[in-house]
């Protein structure tokens, strides 16, 4: 059985940030398949054009994560509508210079979660067009738009509640798609 190497993207910074506690959830109720290892963007320094031949030693680690992995997942918070800076600053450093993206053909998943009803409704729809110009096939459904509750993570962190079936049909389903388009 090939176990596919899946970099975990999340795009908030915050020590107790619910998309990271999603991130990690979503990793627990991840398959055999899929080895699922969360990539820091927290040290990578605004980007900067000029640093293209040269990166500093926190975005080449980055890339070269990113390069390795069979497929990305995508666990972002919503910041006025859209996706955090350090989320697009990390796609930014990742797709440069131009015509050495490590995004190209990489499939991805889309979910995060908020505290506000709609979830993260335009941040994913905004990811989404992000990664349509990167070259990345994208899962489609099942949309997940995580509504966070006091129910949702156990006391160990671990998903719980009516939300846990839902996220292990993304996750399935996540899988799934990945394995499709390694294939």
């Amino acid at each position: 059985m090939t176990t596919l190497k899946i970099a975990v993207i999340v795009g908030s910074l915050r020590a107790q940030s619910f998309n990271r506690k999603l991130a990690k959830g979503l990793i627990a109720l991840a398959p055999e398949t899929l080895s699922c290892s969360i990539v820091e963007i927290a040290d990578l320094p605004p980007y900067n054009q000029d640093d293209d031949e040269s990166p500093n030693a926190a975005v080449a680690s980055f890339k070269e994560l990113v390069a390795a992995a069979d497929a990305v997942m995508f666990v972002t918070p919503e910041y006025n509508r859209s996706i955090p800076g350090v989320l697009k600053n990390a796609l930014d450093h990742a797709s440069r210079p131009y015509g050495k993206s490590v995004w190209d053909n990489k499939p991805a998943g889309v979910i995060g979660a908020s505290i506000g009803t709609t979830g993260t409704t335009m941040a994913q729809q905004h990811l989404r067009n992000i990664l349509a110009y990167l070259d990345m096939p994208t899962l489609n459904q099942p949309e997940a738009f995580i509504h966070v509750t006091d129910e949702m993570f156990g006391s160990d962190g671990s998903i719980a509640g009516k939300s846990k079936a839902f996220l292990q049909k993304w996750m399935d389903a996540y899988a799934a798609f990945v394995t499709a388009h390694v294939a």
